[in-house]
């Protein structure tokens, strides 16, 4: 175990540049912060790369539980640990003290053959979500509501979602590691749905048919686009059924995360609807 007292150390610097997403993408890691994050982490079995703790920050049963566990982790050789001053910890850290927590994880990565289902598969697709925040919410509510995975598509030149950006798992408040999620591309999702029967419900405020006199009590994937530029023509043009969320005010789309929301507990509403109700 190393402690670290200087702002200059290349391995601080290493964190600061976990930032950016080039940055990770090339090391095909990312930072996570914060007491709730990290103990629903460790308690998927994730091994961090590395830990990095502030003795003088951590407060709080939950924290020092995390902190033992990380330990632990540390003396199997699994993680490198380090301890680091507060004035290291608030260079490194982004949302400030995060409880003198921070690890570094490796990405996870998870293909759509790999997901498995209970039941008619409930999916959602998240098309080019922009803010990292809002596909945070998303997993946050996908995991309330029981969804089997969230597919986050990105075009062919690599734009688009940011799958394992920081601000994604903080606002997922641990989702992340609790909902499957599966980066690919909007035609490999197509083509995967299509050959396992699984209908494409796109929701898009030019459709005719409300979302909640749609039936979706079957295997289906609802699919919500960004706010700027809604779903992409492959995805209306693959959709079995597309549905509109009715709007009364003069503004021409809800946040994203709440479209989504909406979508997914209106199956989840018809769902637990007597049969013949």
């Amino acid at each position: 175990m190393i402690t670290i007292a200087s702002l200059q150390n290349p391995r601080i610097k290493r964190i600061i540049k976990l930032n950016d997403r080039r940055a990770r993408d090339e090391a095909r890691q990312t930072v996570v912060e914060g007491v709730r994050e990290i103990t629903v982490a460790l308690g998927r079995g994730v091994v961090p790369v590395e830990a990095y703790l502030c003795p003088e920050l951590i407060d709080g049963p939950e924290a020092e539980t995390a902190a033992r566990h990380l330990r632990a982790i540390a003396a199997t050789g699994m993680t490198e640990l380090f301890i680091v001053t507060p004035d290291v910890f608030a260079k490194m850290a982004y949302r400030g003290q995060s409880g003198g927590l921070l690890i570094v994880i490796a990405y996870r990565s998870l293909a759509l053959d790999e997901l498995q289902f209970r039941g008619a598969p409930f999916l959602v697709v998240i098309e080019e979500a922009e803010k990292p925040g809002n596909l945070g919410a998303v997993l946050r509510t996908a995991d309330a509501a029981g969804v089997d995975a969230v597919i986050a598509p990105s075009p062919a030149d690599g734009r688009g979602t940011d799958l394992h950006n920081s601000n994604v798992i903080r606002a997922s408040l641990g989702a992340y590691f609790t909902v499957p999620t599966v980066a690919t591309s909007n035609e490999q999702a197509i083509a995967w749905l299509r050959e396992r029967g699984i209908a494409i419900v796109a929701a898009t405020p030019a459709a005719e048919a409300l979302y909640t006199e749609s039936d979706l009590t079957g295997p289906l994937a609802v699919v919500v686009g960004s706010e700027a530029w809604g779903l992409s023509e492959a995805w209306l043009a693959a959709a079995d059924r597309r549905v509109r969320i009715p709007m009364a005010g003069s503004v021409d789309s809800l946040n994203l995360s709440a479209s989504a929301a909406l979508m997914m507990y209106e199956v989840v509403r018809q769902r637990m609807r007597p049969s013949g109700g």
